[in-house]
């Protein structure tokens, strides 16, 4: 069996992972360590559990969880969560499992019980999943972060130029640099996406594949086409944007 472990922050992802090899021996374990990397490992590797941290940069746990119920419908979501106020509430009528911060052996141990039970009687309920995650993004608590970025310092040419964030319409990785893309040109910074999405205000930018957050603000429309990829169309550039199959749930639940 597989399992995919989404956590941002490497120590207790370290620690989840040791966790689950000693209470579930032969567990093929692939960690991530934001929520665009394990939608695009759920869709390739289909597992049959994914323990996700209710809050990661860029994508959260239940946007990774919306996307999954499309992507791989018969994995099980377990939620990772410091929320115990909300979680016991939501999460006691059996559609998925939770599990609090930090994590107690024992309590794992009596997931991986439920998580291989519901496997052996068919897996996932996406429509349960979908109704959760739906209670669960009304009740979530504001998170506590610093402020986003307001100002990014790139590289245009010679020049080093100060843009405003609100005036960004998408990033783009470009090999050890990224593309700051506005309605005047391009630019260049030396921050990873990976970076961008820890620093960026999760409410407006999103990851929309693998290399590319866009800005929500700039967008003119997004379509859809039979294969059920999407193409998003800017306000202020000619250029179109792909969107992976995977990351279409985000439009879908807005």
């Amino acid at each position: 069996m597989k399992a995919v472990v989404a956590e941002d922050e490497a120590l207790l992802r370290e620690e989840l992972v040791s966790l689950l090899r000693e209470t579930w021996p032969g567990l093929e374990i692939i960690a991530c360590e934001d929520g665009g990397t394990a939608v695009e490992a759920i869709d390739e590797h289909h597992p049959d559990v994914a323990f996700l941290d209710i809050r990661m940069p860029g994508l959260t746990g239940l946007e990774v969880a919306a996307a999954a119920a499309e992507a791989s419908p018969a994995t099980q979501v377990v939620f990772v969560t410091a929320y115990n106020q909300y979680a016991i509430d939501a999460f006691d009528r059996g559609a998925v499992d939770y599990l609090l911060k930090p994590i107690a052996r024992e309590r794992l141990a009596e997931t991986v019980k439920r998580v291989k039970a519901r496997a052996s009687a068919g897996g996932a309920d996406p429509a349960a999943l979908a109704a959760l995650v739906d209670k669960l993004r009304d009740k979530l608590p504001a998170e506590s972060r610093k402020p986003p970025l307001a100002w990014i310092t790139a590289n245009v040419g010679k020049e080093t130029r100060l843009i405003l964030v609100d005036d960004i319409a998408y990033f783009q990785a470009d090999n050890k640099y990224t593309v700051v893309m506005t309605a005047d040109g391009e630019a260049l910074i030396r921050r990873t996406i990976r970076e961008l999405l820890d620093e960026l205000d999760p409410a407006i930018f999103k990851q929309i594949h693998r290399s590319t957050i866009v800005n929500m603000r700039a967008i003119a429309a997004v379509t859809r086409d039979d294969s059920g990829r999407g193409t998003i169309r800017l306000k202020s550039r000619k250029e179109t944007l792909p969107v992976s199959l995977t990351f279409m749930p985000i439009f879908r639940s807005m």
